[in-house]
């Protein structure tokens, strides 16, 4: 696939600011589940969609595909935070339910298997008007063994709807690995659609699979199940320890960090020299900086957060 100096330093930047607020929620929450080397992963997912796409995000970089749709990071900081000044107005954690005006797709129930049925009800939707929207559905590895997501794939293939399922597979759901099952992508052959396994540490490949499904969706030849293998090197929670996998596996995926491997390669082609990603490292740190010192001091949200206005039951 043909890419634009511009689009590839573009992800540069997507996967540093990913990475730097990821680091920065952490340092804050004990309870945030980080991302630390999947950054891949969610640069190559969430660049390019447009405006009137809707996305069912993996808790591990919702935040990222939220501002890669064009949400503001400090709204959404703040409304990770608790903050009245969130799109949540403190209600809910903006990392689960992202901004509904971007056509983010959360986790309303607080369970994982739901949002791939939305993605695939806004999917027919889509197709219903007659628009050539996409829904992109992520989840783990975890969830994809799911009822919930078997039952979204055979209806997104039966009825042929415009939706790229992904499954952002760092091998651990909590501290079960995946090793048994086989290739999740492989599963995409029981309901009749492609299924496709992509290396994602490499943010180019994640991108150009991604792109080229949601292409094929576009026009109206159906879903897509891709499989994006990468690596979780933290726990599975920032106070969870990472003792349950051997330390030698742990450090052989470091070595194959997606932000270096990435960085390297575009020296490497001359698209950009250390100086100048240098500069996109810092600018990314401290945008995230300055975000989240502003919505630190955010007020807390009162009483009248609690009124009935989201209430539909």
């Amino acid at each position: 696939m043909a890419r634009d100096n511009e689009t590839l330093l573009e992800l540069y930047r997507l996967m540093v600011l990913t990475r730097r607020l990821d680091g920065a929620i952490a340092e804050v929450d004990g309870h945030w589940h980080g991302l630390e080397g999947e950054e891949g992963v969610v640069a190559g997912l969430y660049h390019g969609l447009r405006e009137g796409d809707a996305v069912a995000p993996h808790y591990r970089g919702s935040l990222t595909a939220a501002y890669a749709k064009g949400a503001d990071l400090r709204r959404l900081l703040a409304g990770a935070a608790g903050k009245a000044t969130g799109y949540n107005q403190g209600r809910y954690r903006s990392d689960v339910c992202g901004p509904p005006e971007f056509k983010m797709i959360g986790l309303y129930s607080g369970a994982l298997g739901p949002p791939l049925g939305y993605a695939t009800g806004a999917a027919l939707a889509f197709k219903l008007d007659g628009n050539e929207n996409v829904a992109l559905a992520v989840f783990g590895d975890g969830t994809s063994s799911r009822g919930d997501c078997h039952e979204a794939m055979n209806l997104a293939a039966t009825l042929t709807l415009p939706v790229v399922f992904v499954c952002q597979n760092n091998q651990v759901a909590i501290s079960t690995t995946d090793r048994v099952g086989g290739a999740i992508a492989d599963r995409a052959k029981g309901f009749g659609m492609p299924g496709l396994q992509v290396d994602g540490n490499d943010v180019l490949a994640v991108h150009d699979t991604v792109q080229e499904a949601i292409a094929r969706a576009r026009r109206g030849e159906g879903p897509t199940l891709i499989e994006a293998l990468t690596y979780r090197v933290a726990g599975h929670f920032v106070s969870d320890a990472i003792e349950d996998r051997p330390a030698e596996e742990v450090a052989a995926w470091r070595e194959r960090d997606p932000i270096t491997g990435f960085r390297g390669y575009l020296v490497a082609q001359g698209v950009s020299d250390e100086g100048m990603l240098d500069g996109i490292d810092t600018a990314a740190a401290e945008e995230v900086k300055t975000a989240m010192e502003l919505a630190s001091s955010d007020p807390d949200p009162g009483p009248e957060a609690l009124g009935l206005d989201e209430v539909f039951a």
